[in-house]
């Protein structure tokens, strides 16, 4: 199959579909892999480290589009990019669907194939595509908080873990999953005063081991959310449900109650945030603020450290693209978990939640691939 990677144009996104090692795998297993020139040039990539992988350089982006046979990308489709897919043409990337309409029907009416890192899954239950970034991100949010509760960046002047005599910051982390976990860890050891949200008592549990008595956990509801978020210094938002829009479990309301010049880090925005008053930023302009609270709610946040990500990120990808380059549509009936993936299939959308949360019809991906 030819392949094609063409350079990420969102915003501040400097991460890449495919690195050189990747490209070289691609090639050993017989595919033509087309590299748009400098699409690898965020993560130190130059177009020799591409073609000595066995890539081929192409000048323009829509180069890419119109000769691959599927595109291999980060961040979901812009614009310009939606309207140079074609019927049949395989898209493998992040889409969050859900909140983005506008994408969604780009994208159903190219008449793609449209495969979503996010929503990919394991024997096990898990996002495998989707864990990677989920851990830099929950990285990443204490290193934003941090940054954004000094005084030069607006904040109350607050150092994370404090000094002997003086207290830390109360770290207050919604949602146990793989970025609230990594969010955990990252202020812990910082030497925050940490608290996990969440409503899976046997996932509490897990982290109640794994932490070893350093953070608090507290079952998930409307009164313990208000009680810790009002006393918190930094609140991280990590709530997940796989495709679907996030539900607001911040309400614009508790914001008068919490500490003025707080810190909110939104890592659902991608999936429409998890608080009320979130909208995307970008790392241009990382911040806001709403009734006295800092709201961090950059929808790539991983993009920040793209070198890091990227590498990530293609470990997990691998076997998933080679699957789809090798085989095409039936890698998807072969692999259920591939083909849970499969958010929008030829005019059609195939994965439930996003069109619950967007109001259009939807058939099973099994109906779509005539399984």
């Amino acid at each position: 199959m030819r392949v094609g990677v063409p350079q990420e144009i969102k915003v501040q996104e400097h991460r890449v579909g495919l690195t050189p090692m990747a490209v070289r795998e691609y090639v050993s297993h017989g595919h033509e892999v087309l590299v748009q020139s400098g699409a690898g040039a965020g993560i130190g990539a130059d177009d020799a480290a591409y073609v000595a992988a066995g890539g081929r350089i192409v000048g323009t982006a829509a180069e890419v589009f119109a000769q691959a046979d599927m595109i291999v990308k980060v961040k979901e489709p812009q614009p310009v990019e939606w309207k140079m897919l074609r019927k049949g043409q395989i898209l493998f990337t992040y889409l969050h669907l859900a909140p983005d309409p506008q994408q969604a029907h780009g994208l159903l009416e190219s008449g793609c194939i449209a495969v979503a890192y996010e929503t990919v899954t394991d024997d096990r239950g898990g996002l495998p595509l989707l864990a990677p970034m989920s851990e830099v991100a929950g990285r990443l949010a204490i290193e934003a908080a941090a940054f954004s509760l000094r005084k030069p960046a607006g904040g109350k002047g607050l150092l994370l873990g404090g000094v002997p005599g003086v207290p830390p910051a109360r770290v207050v982390v919604i949602g146990g999953g793989v970025v609230g976990t990594h969010a955990a860890r990252m202020a812990v050891g910082l030497g925050s005063e940490v608290t996990i949200l969440d409503r899976s008592l046997p996932r509490l549990r897990e982290l109640d081991d794994m932490f070893d008595g350093r953070v608090r956990t507290r079952f998930s509801s409307v009164a313990t959310v208000e009680e810790e978020i009002f006393a918190a210094d930094v609140v991280v938002g990590a709530v997940l449900i796989p495709g679907a829009s996030a539900p607001k479990v911040i309400t614009r309301a508790m914001l008068k109650h919490m500490k003025p010049r707080s810190v909110l880090v939104d890592v659902a925005i991608d999936q429409g945030g998890c608080f009320e008053t979130s909208h995307a930023t970008t790392h241009d302009e990382p911040t806001y603020v709403v009734d006295g609270i800092i709201h961090y709610c950059v929808a790539n946040m991983p993009g920040a450290v793209p070198n890091t990500s990227s590498h990530a990120l293609n470990h997990a990808t691998l076997p998933f693209g080679l699957a789809l380059a090798g085989k095409g549509e039936r890698a998807l009936v072969d692999d259920v978990h591939l083909r849970h993936g499969l958010n929008i299939h030829r005019g059609r959308v195939t994965c439930e939640p996003v069109a619950r949360a967007l109001d259009l019809p939807s058939v099973s991906a099994e109906s779509a691939l005539g399984m």
